[in-house]
């Protein structure tokens, strides 16, 4: 959004008055006099007129060790959230990028930047997504190669793209994945004839989960985590 029609929104000013009071130095952004009209607004930015605080939103990006048992939603009448791992003031902003099932582990992202979480879990942005996979039956050496070959999903009529499989056990690997739909791994396991008994999130992109959180505990993400969102790889 422009900044005057932020200013024009947020005030009783219309768009033309807002110009003038932009040009002459009424308004700033990010705690900087701003002359533009045109400047882009950032919803996290600071902006004042004449002293009076318009916007103060801080952004949030949260990494959280999401244990086996929390629903990955913001209420539930039956099962335990992962919101409730948070404080009050901090969970009512937030939302999750990237789910996690009931029965799943592993790391979790939330933050209130609707944009960046998009980036974040864009099936079209191929971000890579790790899991460490427990089977019910061996893994076949069949599988690393379907699953390099793209698996068919009936419900979106598409082909995964190929995904890399290293087995670690008979009934254990590691799996990346660069789509993250609905129930993706273990649908890709059920199309080869076996099935996830265990799943557990290690990484989204270059973010991986800290070893140093316990099941339920949480930090903010480093700059350089929420930076990798923007320029993966």
């Amino acid at each position: 959004m422009k900044l005057d029609r932020f200013i024009s929104n947020h005030t009783a000013h219309s768009r033309q008055a807002a110009r003038l009071l932009i040009a002459s130095g009424h308004v700033q952004v990010g705690g900087q006099l701003t002359h533009d009209p045109r400047h882009q607004v950032d919803q996290f930015v600071p902006i004042s007129l004449d002293g009076e605080l318009l916007q103060a939103r801080e952004a949030h990006f949260v990494m959280l060790h999401k244990p086996v048992g929390y629903l990955s939603a913001t209420t539930d009448p039956q099962h335990p959230t992962v919101m409730e791992l948070l404080p009050s003031p901090l969970r009512e902003e937030l939302h999750i990028g990237g789910r996690l099932d009931r029965g799943s582990s592993g790391l979790l992202i939330l933050t209130n930047d609707g944009l960046w979480s998009r980036r974040l879990t864009e099936p079209r942005i191929k971000l890579p997504k790790t899991y460490r996979v427990t089977t019910l039956r061996p893994i076949s050496a069949e599988t690393t190669e379907r699953f390099a070959n793209g698996i068919y999903m009936t419900t979106e009529q598409l082909t995964t793209s190929p995904a890399e499989l290293e087995r670690l056990g008979p009934c254990e690997a590691r799996l990346t994945i660069y789509e993250g739909r609905y129930h993706q791994v273990k649908r890709m396991f059920h199309a080869v004839g076996n099935q996830v008994v265990a799943l557990h999130r290690e990484s989204m992109g270059a973010i991986v989960l800290d070893p140093a959180l316990q099941p339920g505990q949480y930090r903010a993400l480093t700059q350089e985590e929420i930076n990798s969102v923007d320029q993966p790889g």
